[in-house]
């Protein structure tokens, strides 16, 4: 594997931890409360982080279609945090798979998302994916910020 890769995977994965780490141990309440209009639910957040995952790494990266339900991630509640720690770790080991196999020269190759037609890079893609996931984890923090305060004021 491409070093470049294998440090992209090492913090992919740190991502994956402290999402796990801030969803462990919640009641269902938790998972699946709303801190205010526009928000999200932890459990939302969850099965969206690991679907947009898989969708930029695995369709847009390694040409594997998901079939995507993009807007049944952000409707998903009573999950419990092992089958949403479940959930995330398939798709990280989805990502695993398609970097094993990735070519340096293929960072600078274009593919076409099929959400919006456009043309992006692979490294494009996978920057995306990375940042998306540090995104919606800062989100999951803050909720589980609120909840806690909420829970102990």
């Amino acid at each position: 594997m491409i070093p470049a890769l294998e440090d992209y995977l090492e913090r992919l994965g740190k991502l994956h931890a402290d999402i796990r780490s801030t969803i462990e141990g919640l009641p269902q309440e938790a998972l699946d409360w709303v801190p205010g209009p526009g928000a999200n639910s932890l459990c939302a957040l969850a099965v969206h982080v690991a679907g947009a995952e898989r969708y930029w790494i695995g369709d847009v990266v390694g040409r594997d279609p998901s079939h995507r339900d993009r807007p049944a991630e952000f409707r998903a509640h009573g999950l419990d945090a092992a089958t949403l720690i479940t959930h995330l770790a398939d798709a990280l080991d989805h990502s695993h798979r398609v970097l094993e196999g990735l070519m340096l020269v293929e960072l600078e190759e274009e593919r076409i998302s099929s959400r919006d037609g456009r043309r992006v890079r692979v490294a494009w893609a996978l920057a995306q994916a990375l940042s998306h996931t540090a995104e919606h984890l800062g989100q999951m923090q803050l909720t589980r910020q609120l909840w806690d305060q909420r829970q102990n004021p």
